[in-house]
């Protein structure tokens, strides 16, 4: 029996309708798995904290983040970048300006004295 090499084996990630790259078959994103590498995990812990991977998917998409490290940090700047536009929006939307003194003053009428 003689070995086979594939020369073109697809990286298992794929892009969802925002644009979001995943690990093809699940939720995980490459930002999930990129951030664990970077954090020190290794394939075997990325999979036990993300059950949903196959340890196979995983070591693929590790490859591509190596051999593609321009590409995939601009992609991960982009995403942060929209991370941040999205909280600053969220910030403006909803300000947490005097959330604690509404809910106290919500709260006041109801509360009994002992």
């Amino acid at each position: 029996m003689s070995l086979v090499i594939e020369q073109t084996e697809p990286v298992p990630l794929a892009a969802d309708s925002r644009g979001i790259v995943r690990v093809a078959g699940t939720r995980v994103t490459l930002d999930t798995v990129a951030q664990a590498f970077e954090r020190g995990a290794t394939p075997e812990e990325i999979v036990q904290q993300y059950p949903a991977l196959p340890l196979a998917d995983v070591y693929s998409v590790l490859g591509y983040l190596l051999r593609h490290q321009i590409e995939v940090a601009a992609y991960l700047d982009r995403r942060e970048a929209q991370r941040r536009a999205i909280r600053e929006d969220n910030e403006r939307q909803f300000a947490s300006q005097g959330v604690r003194a509404r809910l106290l003053a919500r709260r006041a009428p109801h509360s009994t004295k002992s």
